[in-house]
């Protein structure tokens, strides 16, 4: 036996250890799907042994491709089999239901697409895709139930069939813990909004989680601004009401005590900087309330300051002590010399129409370029200026060495065209309607076109602009201007005036706050006098009549720190206009246009003091006068409690009055003081009280007589020896009045009434004024 074993043991084990391998592996149950496809899965093959982890890997493979429903292995003799359910091919998605989602809006949210294969973990993972996408738009009770339709071929229809329900509304935004602002004053500095009737084109009083977020932060920088560097926002909560129809919103804040700088100081580190060049770039000084924005750009000027004397890896920290018990702040720039590291490439993602150039040139960064966090922060400041973005992410991430970095900047482009419809009322124009186009990143060049028409009784304006924000790529503007503007008010000039003409402009930033342009026009101006008015008029009108052609060049600075362009609180903005006429054409004069405001809070909550003074004289660079629709006409809007044109100097006329023929020199000044009346917030309203003086003279005519003229008629409106007389003087006019303003869904409405104190016998008043936006 011992001799036979060696020999029969081969045919005694044989089949055994066949048994134990796999022979072949069977694929069952696929239509679409290649067997050869379903093998590659496969983590055990043939004639491997059959191993329970690997048949359990390969299931587990199989279902993770998504292309299975469901997916069963088995052993038949030596072979392995695997059977498979497909999942159906989807031949259609569509949407039932939807009214205020497009159905292209929903197409883009949806992971599902056709021709894809179909699983229920993503149908379910869409339906909550669609759900959040209606809350963002503040229907918290929409439901989305999916529906499928069975097609021949393992095909299927997909249908989200859509519930939409009621749009729910912010019903109230309260806060809690705050002492220094008002509930109103905070509600204005974020961008959720109470629901109002009259917010009907608003989308600012739905719900949205993301504008909650956004909103703390809003109001932890409007703190840090003003002063209060420990305030924190402990929690922002919205409730939905029983009704599911309307939302709570309550702020939990905590202010902390309000801080001023004590003192302020630079540690230039192992640098040579110039230390008195790196003070004059801090924007905060003692005595002065901390105010964290300023801060920041003291940070930013430092870094610059220290780039342009060499430093490109310069890196400024603030180093802030607090001295709690007096409430005071000691702030040290801390400048060290960064480790040196460099822009590889700038990867630009997202923008399917604004060119990259568009976007890289508001960067001000290259590749090459010594990175720097905070000139790549104020990159992304000007891109958020731009207003072309919906979202603007600037990262960075390694590159091909240590001393290189990817920067990535990824933004979602929004709708930069307008087309806005006007209509309206005013007691200088009568019925106004208007139609304005424009289009701020033409063809997505950052170019901006707009189109403006004004329609009203007695003024008719049309306004063709196009700018180009970087004018050969230099970052200086230029652009021009096609108008046209024909007037007809006979009560207020007593003739009818034709202007049409065209200008050239360019302008640049000098900094953060001023600004400079230079424009070039040329206009052909007709007056004409009706025939029936023509013996009633003044000489000085008979004297305007026909037409001029004028060539001016002006020049234009602006300097402009106010907290909020449309409804400041805080700040100073100036402007002066600098215009000489006569470079060809009829007309030859220079003449300076100022004007400056600034705001202030007063001790109440709500109530601002605005100080406005204005002033303008123009001069003749021959021995031609001024023509009258080149002068100063103040009144109404510009000088409350007197008519258009009511202010100034005036010349007798046939009909017993005078007419207006304008100022070389005028001087006007406001004190204003708006403030809340103690209605809810959600009416938008507040009064003003008001008081506007000033002088407007110099006009260059001179009284005539009836003999040079024969128009002047004496008390009798028989000719007589009687003189045209001009009156002109520089006396001082006074006027005091009150307001009413409401912040419309059509723009900010006024009614002001005022009263003129001080005056003189050939003012014109006006005691109701009605106007449509802000004063400046």
């Amino acid at each position: 036996m011992s001799f036979a074993l060696p020999v029969a043991a081969p045919q005694v084990f044989a089949p055994a250890a066949q048994a134990q391998t796999v022979g072949r592996i069977i694929v069952e149950g696929n239509q679409r799907i290649e067997t050869e496809t379903v093998l590659s899965y496969m983590q055990i093959g043939p004639g491997d042994p059959f191993d329970s982890e690997k048949i359990d890997g390969s299931l587990k493979v199989l279902f993770q491709t998504g292309l299975f429903s469901d997916v069963r292995i088995f052993r038949r003799g030596s072979n392995l089999v695997v059977v498979v359910e497909e999942n159906p091919m989807i031949n259609r998605v569509n949407f039932e239901g939807n009214s205020e989602v497009k159905d292209k809006d929903l197409a883009k949210e949806v992971e599902l697409k056709e021709r894809t294969m179909f699983t229920r973990a993503k149908v379910q993972s869409d339906v909550q895709r669609i759900i959040t996408l209606y809350r963002r738009q503040g229907f918290y009770s929409a439901r989305v139930e999916p529906k499928i339709i069975r097609l021949p071929q393992n095909r299927i229809d997909l249908v989200y069939e859509i519930t939409e329900g009621v749009e729910t509304k912010v019903s109230s935004i309260t806060f809690v813990g705050n002492e220094a602002f008002s509930d109103s004053d905070l509600r204005s500095r974020i961008t959720t909004a109470e629901h109002a009737w009259w917010k009907f084109m608003s989308t600012a009083d739905r719900y949205d989680p993301d504008r909650l977020a956004y909103d703390k932060e809003l109001l932890r920088r409007y703190y840090l601004k003003n002063g209060f560097a420990d305030f924190r926002v402990i929690s922002a909560d919205a409730e939905l009401a029983p009704d599911g129809e309307s939302f709570y919103i309550t702020f939990t804040v905590e202010e902390g005590p309000l801080y001023k700088v004590n003192s302020v100081a630079i540690n230039k580190g192992d640098t040579n900087l110039d230390e008195e060049a790196l003070r004059k770039a801090v924007r905060l000084t003692p005595g002065e309330d901390y105010d964290a924005t300023k801060v920041d750009k003291s940070v930013e000027n430092i870094t610059i300051e220290a780039g342009k004397a060499g430093y490109a890896f310069a890196k400024v920290e603030p180093d802030i002590k607090k001295d709690e018990p007096n409430r005071s702040l000691d702030i040290t720039y801390n400048v060290t010399e960064g480790p040196r590291t460099y822009i590889e490439r700038i990867d630009i993602i997202g923008n399917t129409r604004t060119l990259d150039e568009v976007i890289r040139r508001e960067l001000r960064l290259f590749e090459g370029d010594a990175y720097n966090r905070v000139l790549v922060e104020r990159g992304r400041r000007r891109l958020t200026s731009l207003d072309f973005f919906e979202k603007i992410d600037i990262r960075d991430e390694p590159g091909s060495a240590s001393d290189r970095v990817v920067l990535i900047v990824e933004v979602a482009e929004k709708s930069t065209g307008s087309l806005n419809l006007t209509a309206g009322y005013s007691t200088s124009d009568g019925v106004i309607g208007g139609i304005s186009v424009t289009e701020r990143n033409l063809l997505g060049r950052g170019q901006n076109v707009r189109l403006d028409t004004q329609l009203s009784w007695d003024r008719q304006t049309v306004d063709f602009g196009f700018t180009e924000p970087y004018f050969l790529d230099m970052p200086m503007s230029a652009g021009f201007d096609l108008f046209g503007t024909r007037s007809s008010d006979t009560d207020t000039t007593s003739y009818d005036s034709t202007r049409y003409g065209g200008a050239l402009r360019t302008g640049f930033r000098l900094d953060e706050w001023q600004s400079l342009s230079f424009k070039y026009t040329l206009s052909r101006r007709e007056i004409t006098i009706d025939n029936d008015l023509r013996n009633d008029v003044s000489p000085a009108i008979l004297d305007s009549e026909g037409v001029t052609w004028k060539s001016s060049l002006s020049t234009g600075y602006v300097y402009d720190d106010l907290d909020n362009p449309s409804k400041p609180t805080k700040g100073f903005r100036g402007r002066g206009v600098l215009e000489v006429a006569g470079l060809g054409g009829d007309v030859y004069y220079a003449s300076l246009d100022t004007s400056a405001y600034y705001f202030m809070p007063l001790l109440f909550d709500g109530v601002v003091l605005k100080l406005e003074a204005n002033a303008g004289h123009m001069e003749p660079l021959t021995s031609d006068d001024i023509p009258i629709q080149d002068r100063f006409f103040k009144g109404s809007d510009s000088f409350r409690g007197f008519k258009r044109g009511g202010v100034g100097p005036r010349m007798d006329n046939t009909r017993g009055d005078s007419d207006a023929i304008g100022g070389q020199t005028y001087a006007i000044g406001t004190v204003e003081t708006t403030f809340p009346l103690g209605l809810p917030d959600e009416f938008g309203l507040e009064g003003a009280v008001f008081s506007d003086f000033g002088t407007v003279f110099g006009a260059p005519e001179k009284s005539v007589t009836e003999s040079a003229t024969g128009l002047c008629l004496d008390d009798g409106n028989a000719p007589a020896d009687e003189e045209c007389t001009v009156h002109d003087t520089m006396a001082f006019r006074l006027s005091v009045g009150a307001g009413l303003i409401w912040q419309s869904p059509f723009g900010p409405l006024r009614v002001d009434v005022a009263y003129p104190l001080m005056k003189t016998d050939y003012d014109e008043e006006e005691l109701f004024r009605f106007s449509v936006g802000t004063r400046f």
